[in-house]
C-alpha cells in the first residue's frame, strides 16, 4: 500500500498491475490528489475505513475471488462512493456490467493518464467534491464561473486560453509539451505545433500585465506553469 498525506481530495487505487499503479499514483499526487494505492482487495475494507476515500478508482480484472465489479458493490453499501473502472474490457456488455454495478465512469486501457485525472477531476467537480477555486499564489481560477484573477486584477481569456491556463494550473511545476497540450486542450495531436505557441504567447502576454512570469518556456520540452507561492505574492 502506498499513502501520501491529505489533499482536497482522497482517491483510492486498486490495480495489480505495478506499473499502471505507480504511473496512476504519480499522476494523481501531481495534480495534488492524495492516493492510497493496493494490488487487490483483499484487504479493501479496512484500507477504505482507514483512508476514508472520495473515489476509488478499480481495476475490473483483480486477483482473488472479488473483481472490481464486486468490491465496488461491497464499498458502497455502507457509503455513497463514487467509482471509476479501469479495465481492458471494451465490449458494449462489460460497460453495461460496470455501471450497473455503480460506476460513475469507464476507463478502458491502454489510456492516457492525464485524462484519467481530467476524469477523476471531473466526477469529483460534479459531486462537489472539489474546491471551485484554484488558489495559485496572486492567481486565482474559478473553475465554476470561469473567471481568472491576477493580483486582483480580472483576465480577459478566449476559451482556448481558459483551457489552457486551466490545464497547467492543474498540472502547475510539471513540464508538458506541445503535443501533451494539444491533447489535452484541443482534443487532438496531430494540428501544427504553431498553435500551442501562438496561445501560449497570447495567455502569457495577459498574465504578465499583472505579474512577473509565471508560464515558462523549456526549450526542447515545452512549457510549465510555476505560480508564486502566498508569501512571494504578498
Amino acid at each position: 500500500m502506498v499513502g501520501r498525506m491529505p489533499s482536497s481530495a482522497r482517491v483510492l487505487v486498486v490495480e495489480d498491475d505495478v506499473l499502471i499503479r505507480e504511473s496512476v499514483t504519480a499522476a494523481l499526487d501531481r495534480a495534488g490528489f492524495a492516493t492510497c494505492a493496493v494490488a487487490d482487495g483483499s484487504q479493501l475494507p479496512a484500507v477504505a475505513a482507514e483512508f476514508r476515500p472520495d473515489l476509488a478508482l478499480l481495476d475490473v480484472t483483480l486477483p482473488g475471488p472479488a473483481d472490481g465489479f464486486g468490491l465496488a458493490r461491497a464499498l458502497r453499501r455502507d457509503r455513497d462512493l463514487p467509482v471509476i473502472f479501469l479495465t481492458a474490457r471494451d465490449g458494449a456488455a462489460d460497460r453495461l456490467a460496470g455501471f450497473g454495478a455503480g460506476a460513475d465512469d469507464y476507463v478502458v486501457k491502454p489510456f492516457i493518464v492525464e485524462e484519467l485525472v481530467a476524469r477523476v477531476r471531473a466526477v469529483l467537480r460534479r459531486l462537489g467534491r472539489l474546491p471551485a477555486t484554484l488558489d495559485l499564489g496572486d492567481l486565482k481560477i474559478d473553475e465554476q464561473s470561469a473567471e481568472v484573477v491576477r493580483a486582483g486584477a480580472g483576465l480577459e481569456l478566449t476559451a482556448t486560453e481558459y483551457r489552457l491556463l486551466a490545464y497547467l494550473a492543474h498540472e502547475r511545476g510539471r513540464i508538458l509539451s506541445k503535443t501533451q497540450l494539444l491533447t489535452q486542450v484541443w482534443g487532438y495531436d496531430d494540428y501544427d505545433a504553431n498553435l500551442v505557441e501562438v496561445h501560449v504567447s497570447a495567455l502569457r502576454r495577459k498574465l504578465e500585465e499583472h505579474g512577473p512570469r509565471i508560464l515558462h518556456t523549456v526549450r526542447g520540452f515545452g512549457y510549465v506553469l510555476r505560480p508564486i507561492d502566498g508569501a512571494q505574492a504578498a
